[in-house]
């Protein structure tokens, strides 16, 4: 691979795309932009709010605190802050500069307008619609497939924006032709300034909040619990740090996350325990970046297939990625690295997503340990093989089976976890 080839810049082109800050759970974020939309097209004042969203981004928001609203939690609460202190040109950061008489404003509106959640019955995982409506006029706005990707606008029951409906899938660029193969050429010979900008802003962002996980009391406080368990040795330092950022961003911590696949939780299991192990190991930082284009990249590629949400933890996607990229940095070649892959997938696949909340950082804290083990595991010479349960003949026929399972063959337990999740 050059650096003047199609794939090349695809790759650069695609870590842009999917590694941008958000803050918050990205499913809540998501109704408070289309809010944000919404509200800023509203000829008049607010009276009634309308929320149209699937499954799982009722999944993924019932549970998780939302940033900037003084500890609500929930949908009414994502649009009505959207509503009252939303910046539609911030994107996923789109409640990132709320004022604090700002939350006596979103309470005001909460208790004064209507609001309607309505269950989407669609095919698309990641949909939501937010109408907005009030003397005489109305907006609606909708997202799907991406959090801040805007498919419909209706103005007064006039369509000023309306894209083809799109099955539910991954939406990455057609350029990017995924490889394990061509990752690992990727990462090895990538020029370091055409990532530095992106791969910085990911170490510094997602340390930091991992960071706050740590120092202060949030969610479940699994990185704590690691730590004073287990000690500090850097196999548990690396699950601590990751589940600590995410318990600090599921209870509504207002530092951002750099995202992976949409997801804050899958940007830091994939990031935090490699940048772990570069600081034990005393890597260059040349290394540690090789290392993170490595773990994100092969993170999104097992998303190709899978979708942006599922029944199927986007932690054990991630976590597999986290331990490809500390395979490298411990000097692993290409099979190292896609036998680290395998065996991660091969001891946590299936593992359920049952929505957005504290129990996330346990998964995490998982889903990265076996990533190490599937690293660890080859190195001593150990490995799972083909025909041994989803262990297919080779790493890409193994990412493209896993993503099958998740896609096709658990949607019917997604659709059972939804059901029990609404009606608790």
């Amino acid at each position: 691979m050059e650096r003047h080839d199609a794939q090349y810049t695809a790759y650069v082109n695609l870590l842009k795309k999917e590694l941008v800050p958000a803050m918050g759970c990205t499913e809540p974020i998501a109704i408070a932009y289309a809010a944000a939309q919404a509200a800023a097209r509203l000829q008049g004042e607010v009276e009634q709010v309308d929320i149209y969203a699937s499954g799982n981004i009722i999944k993924n928001v019932k549970s998780v605190t939302v940033p900037n609203t003084g500890g609500r939690k929930g949908i009414q609460s994502a649009a009505a802050i959207g509503i009252v202190a939303g910046d539609p040109d911030l994107g996923l950061e789109v409640i990132s500069h709320v004022r604090t008489e700002q939350i006596k404003e979103m309470e005001e509106l909460l208790n004064r307008a209507a609001f309607h959640v309505h269950h989407e019955q669609c095919s698309c995982a990641l949909q939501v619609g937010v109408k907005v409506s009030g003397k005489g006029h109305s907006v609606l706005v909708c997202i799907q497939n991406e959090h801040s990707h805007i498919v419909r606008i209706v103005e007064d029951g006039i369509c000023i924006l309306d894209e083809e409906a799109q099955e539910d899938a991954q939406e990455l660029p057609d350029a990017v032709q995924f490889s394990m193969k061509g990752i690992y050429e990727f990462a090895s010979m990538a020029d370091i300034k055409d990532v530095r900008a992106i791969l910085e802003r990911q170490i510094a962002c997602n340390t930091a909040i991992a960071k706050e996980g740590l120092e202060h009391s949030y969610g479940a406080n699994i990185g704590s619990v690691l730590l004073s368990t287990y000690g500090d040795r850097v196999q548990i330092r690396a699950r601590a740090l990751a589940a600590a950022g995410s318990d600090a961003r599921m209870s509504g911590c207002e530092l951002p996350v750099i995202i992976n696949s949409g997801s804050g939780n899958q940007g830091m299991t994939c990031s935090l325990p490699v940048i772990a192990y570069a600081k034990e190991l005393h890597s260059s930082e040349e290394q540690l970046f090789r290392a993170l284009l490595i773990s994100n990249l092969s993170t999104l590629y097992q998303k190709k297939f899978i979708g942006r949400l599922s029944a199927y933890c986007g932690a054990v996607s991630a976590g597999a990625g986290a331990g490809a990229g500390i395979a490298y940095l411990l000097g692993g070649d290409y099979e190292h690295i896609c036998h680290t892959i395998v065996n991660a997938l091969a001891i946590t696949s299936g593992m359920i997503c049952d929505g957005a909340k504290p129990s996330c950082a346990a998964k995490i804290a998982t889903a990265v340990d076996a990533g190490i083990m599937g690293c660890m595991m080859y190195q001593k010479g150990k490995q799972f093989y083909r025909g041994e349960g989803i262990v297919c003949r080779d790493i890409e026929e193994t990412i493209m089976g896993v993503g099958q399972l998740a896609r096709d063959g658990m949607k019917e337990t997604d659709d059972e976890i939804i059901r029990l999740m609404i009606n608790n």
